[in-house]
């Protein structure tokens, strides 16, 4: 059994410790906005904050993050940050097929966690570990930029 702490809550999970974080949310826990994309840490589809940094949850063993913060999706909304963000994806139809967006919306909240005024430099060394399928870079940019500002 580990114990988690969830978007704020305490859970315990019956699984193997080795097991990736992101099956322990989907598969034990029944949360599951928090997508599978490439199984290797390469597409960013699966990213979750631990203690408010991004982590590709598809390669972290839950033994690692036994009693730290992880913030899903699911829990981003509760935030200002994360509302805003999620605003302004919106406002921008940022997503087509819609399946890496948890992904990005979590890469995009953390960096305006730390970086209220992101340059696009800032937005793609931020956001370059996410895949959109669609193309739909151009939209995301524009987003965490709106975003920003209804921050600041």
């Amino acid at each position: 059994m580990t114990s988690l702490n969830v978007n704020g809550k305490a859970v315990n999970v019956d699984a193997d410790p080795s097991t990736p974080v992101l099956w322990a949310l989907r598969d034990s826990l029944q949360m599951t906005g928090t997508k599978f994309g490439c199984g290797a840490a390469l597409c960013g589809a699966c990213t979750v904050h631990v203690n408010g940094q991004p982590v590709r949850s598809c390669v972290t063993p839950i033994s690692s993050v036994a009693g730290q913060k992880i913030t899903t999706i699911e829990g981003i909304a509760t935030d200002r940050v994360g509302k805003a963000v999620q605003a302004a994806w919106v406002k921008h139809d940022v997503a087509q097929c819609g399946y890496c967006q948890s992904g990005q919306i979590m890469s995009a909240t953390a960096l305006l966690r730390t970086n209220k005024k992101p340059t696009d430099a800032d937005i793609d060394g931020a956001m370059a570990g996410n895949v959109c399928r669609c193309g739909t870079y151009a939209r995301i940019r524009a987003a965490i930029k709106e975003a920003a500002q209804s921050l600041a």
